[in-house]
């Protein structure tokens, strides 16, 4: 028995263990903890945004970017605790971050434009516009592309870029008995 290597030791194995044991308590009780605030802190932001009446859509995007985001922190500062060496893997993760942003880039700024139109508000649902050389009725405006119904009926998806990269028409409702607002006072008796 005194051949044995130090690491088969029952006290240095107790106290490895102990030690490991304490480390992954303390992991789980950062994930529990950290999901719990994590989804409290995008309810916090999507209430907000609920009250300054932003569009329902970019609310549950956003609530579900928040939520993923601090998971993520969360996730790496279990795997931390736990002893896990996380200084290459926040660098893969951020270099695949960068490739993903670079092949993603018209969507990405697609989705730009469609948040600014959304809270521009330049056009609604029910607007008829005319907007990247296309005319017709606003049916719906999503994070990526805005939907119209022109003329025809047929439906036409424009993405959002194309959108705002130009001039937007928006076309108001046909002013009827212009001849009641009189702008001179020609019609004064």
């Amino acid at each position: 028995m005194d051949n044995l290597p130090q690491w088969l030791d029952l006290a240095v194995l107790r106290a490895k263990g102990l030690s490991l044991g304490g480390s992954l308590l303390a992991a789980l009780l950062i994930l529990l903890l950290g999901r719990m605030a994590a989804r409290f802190a995008a309810e916090m932001l999507s209430r907000m945004l609920q009250r300054s009446h932003t569009d329902a859509t970019l609310v549950k995007f956003l609530y579900n970017l928040v939520y993923a985001l601090l998971m993520a922190f969360i996730v790496i500062a279990a795997l931390e605790k736990v002893g896990v060496n996380t200084t290459s893997f926040i660098g893969i993760v951020a270099a695949a971050g960068l490739a993903i942003g670079l092949a993603l880039q018209g969507s990405l700024s697609n989705f730009a434009a469609g948040v600014m139109i959304i809270l521009l508000r330049h056009f609604g649902v029910g607007d008829r516009i005319e907007a990247a050389g296309q005319t017709g009725r606003v049916i719906d405006i999503q994070i990526f592309s805005t939907v119209l119904v022109n003329d025809e009926g047929t439906r036409v998806i424009v993405p959002n870029n194309a959108i705002t990269s130009a001039t937007i028409k928006v076309f108001a409702a046909p002013i009827e008995e212009v001849s009641e607002h009189p702008a001179s006072g020609a019609h004064a008796a």
